[in-house]
């Protein structure tokens, strides 16, 4: 981390001059392991923080302007903007989020008395599905707290976060992303009860093994992808089930009393979107007894069975996501694979034995390549901490 600090230092003193007040913060990215398309339909979710996330460089102003630049998108350059300047659903570029948590700190009753210069750098690929863009808008709320003296805790700044990308980015996503990035701990998984937020640290002990994120480098834009779509199905199924069964939730359901009720939902496209949020939820509650057990190949054997749920049920996989998933499942010493994130490319989230992840990477990316016609991008990752000023 600390090379990287000096690099994104460097670099504001280049783009806005001297850097004497400036500090520096970072936010992880995150990647769940099991509980997909769950966290908006009152599931549960088991995300991790990683070490790779977003480092930003910010000081306060003494006017109302906002000057932000990041290392990712250096053609933008500068994007001069004011406090005055918070349009919902207007902004075009990267600054939509930094500046939806300034918008968002703003409804919640704490507004910026000054301006800042702001400067990103993120590690984690963009499109990748690893919530580049959640992981900026905690480090937005961290860089806030610190800078401005406001009093919020990590859930707050998860909660703010999420709002954020609800009203002034117009994506509907439920609080997982940011929630997994705000109070992330390392080597520990949340399992997180998305319908009240109670949640408990589960210790991620991968004896013999790596985490390995594949990225399909299939460019997709949650907002642009099917996601509020699908959300809608399942918002509409719920109502169905809800003429016939006490509940608030598909979360709140198990197998047995879904198979029992849902000849209520009167289409089956939508059966089975709900099908999968059922299963997927019970999937997860396993899945984390399994860890607690130390049952590692239970827990990889529940992976890949997300994976087809998501693949027939949900319908959010794609050929890109299919090949990386079931060319791991060939690979001896891969205990688990699935896609992780909305779908629609992004990446897939392997549990892989020592031993193998050379052959893993070789193999998979080669069928990959071979397959779709261009590359993928594979990352041996390590479980991190949240949000942190360096």
């Amino acid at each position: 981390m600390s090379e990287i600090k000096a690099k994104v230092l460097d670099k504001f003193q280049d783009i806005f001059g001297n850097a004497g007040e400036a500090k520096v913060y970072f936010a992880p990215g995150r990647v769940n392991l099991i509980g997909e398309h769950t966290d908006y339909n009152g599931g549960h979710v088991f995300p991790c923080a990683l070490t790779i996330g977003t480092y930003g460089v910010a000081r306060r102003r003494t006017d109302k302007k906002l000057r932000f630049f990041s290392m990712n998108f250096e053609g933008l350059g500068i994007v001069e903007s004011s406090l005055e300047e918070f349009t919902p659903g207007g902004d075009k570029n990267w600054t939509a989020y930094p500046k939806g948590v300034m918008w968002a700190f703003e409804q919640k009753g704490m507004k910026m008395d000054s301006g800042m210069d702001l400067l990103l750098f993120g590690n984690i690929p963009n499109g990748s599905g690893l919530s580049s863009s959640a992981s900026v808008e905690v480090l937005t709320g961290a860089i806030l707290r610190d800078l401005y003296g406001f009093e919020v805790t990590n859930q707050d700044l998860a909660l703010i976060g999420q709002y954020s990308e609800n009203k002034y980015n117009l994506v509907n996503c439920g609080i997982m992303d940011q929630f997994a990035i705000a109070m992330g701990k390392k080597d520990c998984a949340i399992f997180l009860d998305t319908s009240n937020l109670k949640y408990e640290y589960a210790p991620v002990v991968l004896k013999g093994a790596k985490i390995v994120i594949s990225c399909s480098n299939k460019k997709r834009g949650l907002g642009d992808s099917k996601y509020n779509e699908r959300r809608s199905e399942c918002e509409t199924a719920l109502a169905e089930l809800q003429k016939v069964v006490d509940v608030k939730s598909l979360g709140e359901l198990d197998e047995a009393t879904f198979e029992k009720y849902q000849g209520a939902i009167g289409d089956e496209v939508r059966r089975k979107r709900a099908k999968h949020a059922v299963s997927e939820n019970q999937r997860t509650l396993k899945a984390v007894a399994a860890l607690k057990a130390g049952d590692l190949e239970e827990f990889g054997r529940l992976m890949n069975a997300s994976h087809v749920s998501l693949r027939d049920d949900y319908e959010v996989t794609g050929i890109e996501l299919d090949t990386l998933a079931e060319e791991a499942w060939k690979v001896p010493g891969v205990i688990g694979s699935r896609m992780t994130g909305a779908g629609f490319g992004g990446c897939s989230v392997s549990i892989v034995k020592d031993e193998a992840v050379d052959g893993f990477i070789q193999s998979v990316g080669e069928a990959y390549l071979k397959k779709i016609g261009y590359a993928a991008d594979f990352y041996v990752v390590e479980i991190g901490d949240g949000p942190v000023i360096l």
